[in-house]
């Protein structure tokens, strides 16, 4: 297993990627409820020759460590601006959807499952508005300078919009209260 440290190649659109998530034993007053979390570890690029079985790469008494290969990210235009806001973010990273899984047939428990691997903060958005588990983890230099080159020349700004008048909405004093227009001239005084 390599770290994302060779840069990836500019004019390539995938990378597929192998995702670690880590169980660890809960310490202190809180492991009366809980004994065990999952946390994502890591998201490296994926070695050519590792197969796509899951595995468990660390088992100690305190900690696991669960390999999960083949998850491909890509680079889409339409998300351009998504991924320009994580390579501008002040920490660009990798996102990670992941879900419980009761029954894994490689686990005797249940076990913490990645589903998605993305680079866009509109991907992330939308998983964590779906009440998904996300997490996040930051991404190499070589990762966020191919998704920034890619965002920079792929995103166009849009133009500002004109703001439509609000025809439908009852006019209100500065109370609150509803308010009236007359086009009369004389005045009550």
């Amino acid at each position: 297993m390599r770290r994302c440290d060779d840069p990836p190649m500019t004019s390539q659109l995938t990378l597929t990627t192998s995702v670690l998530m880590r169980r660890e034993r809960v310490p202190g007053a809180m492991a009366k409820w809980q004994t065990w979390r999952w946390a994502l570890h890591d998201v490296v690029l994926q070695d050519p020759g590792i197969d796509g079985c899951v595995r468990l790469l660390r088992d100690s008494e305190d900690i696991q460590i669960w390999l999960h290969p083949g998850f491909e990210v890509g680079l889409y235009r339409d998300d351009a601006e998504g991924y320009y806001l994580n390579a501008t973010a002040p920490r660009p990273c990798w996102f990670v959807l992941w879900r419980m899984e009761e029954e894994a047939r490689w686990a005797a428990e249940p076990v913490a499952v990645p589903a998605m691997v993305s680079l866009s903060y509109h991907d992330a958005g939308r998983w964590l508005d779906a009440q998904e588990n996300v997490d996040q983890v930051a991404a190499p230099e070589s990762v966020i300078a191919w998704m920034s080159a890619f965002a920079q020349s792929h995103w166009v700004t849009e133009g500002k919009k004109r703001q439509r008048p609000e025809s439908f909405r009852g006019l209100r004093d500065r109370f609150g209260n509803p308010a009236s227009v007359s086009a009369d001239k004389t005045r009550k005084i």
